[in-house]
């Protein structure tokens, strides 16, 4: 539970905030303006290669993330479906049991934190964190009766890249680390999204074509993002 309790707290208070500024817009404002939120778990998609990821590596069932975004919807006809696009800021999130190492400034590798025999090592939390700016554009099918569905697709630019690890060196002393820009990181990703729901709430899914690390530079991962929408307006 406490995996989800920051990223729910900020949910509900960008919900509450959204709710609040939406009073102010007119009804014709709001149907022409789309403010959202997802939050979702990443289900990461990996082959162990031995090279860039050893064996025994995993990655945590629960990989909190988040996007926020803006879209303006297109009217198509007189219909209550629209073209949609916009801008948003989505970050994603990958709990594993190893550390990032940049090998002689040629690739990146992880290494798994040992967890057996003499050389243990007893740690909290260990991932990489990566933020995009984001630019949607969607299809957005809506009915009277407050059922609506959205196909579309996402690019982002990468902005930001960190490794976090809390846990014991190999000493014993406790650490907190936080290696900012982990290298040969592709600067731009690319997917296909899809929402299915009812009025202000729909169920998300993301799945991202390109590889987050450079072909021959770092293993193979890619999310598969599943979770859920929420539109205030």
């Amino acid at each position: 539970m406490k995996k989800l309790l920051f990223p729910l707290i900020a949910f509900l208070i960008f919900v509450m905030a959204s709710q609040s500024y939406g009073q102010m817009l007119s009804e014709s404002a709001k149907r022409k303006i789309t403010v959202g939120a997802d939050i979702f778990t990443d289900i990461w998609q990996y082959s162990i290669d031995g090279t860039f990821l050893p064996s025994g590596f995993k990655n945590r069932t629960i990989n909190q993330g988040t996007n926020v975004f803006i879209m303006y919807n297109l009217a198509i006809g007189e219909t209550l479906h629209s073209f949609s696009i916009g801008v948003g800021i989505g970050n994603h999130n990958m709990y594993s049991n190893s550390r990032v190492e940049d090998v002689k400034g040629d690739s990146i590798i992880f290494n798994l934190i040992p967890d057996k025999g003499p050389d243990k090592i007893d740690y909290r939390r260990s991932k990489i964190n990566l933020t995009y700016v984001e630019l949607p554009v969607e299809f957005k099918f809506r009915f009277k009766s407050g059922f609506k569905f959205s196909a579309g697709f996402k690019a982002g630019y990468l902005i930001d890249s960190k490794e976090k690890y809390v846990g014991t060196r190999p000493d014993g002393t406790w650490e907190k680390v936080k290696n900012k820009d982990i290298n040969y990181l592709q600067d731009f990703a690319f997917g296909a999204t899809l929402r299915v729901g009812y009025k202000f709430i729909t169920a998300f899914g993301y799945y991202q074509i390109t590889k987050v690390f450079e072909v021959s530079r770092g293993p193979e991962l890619s999310p598969f993002s599943v979770g859920i929408t929420i539109t205030p307006f």
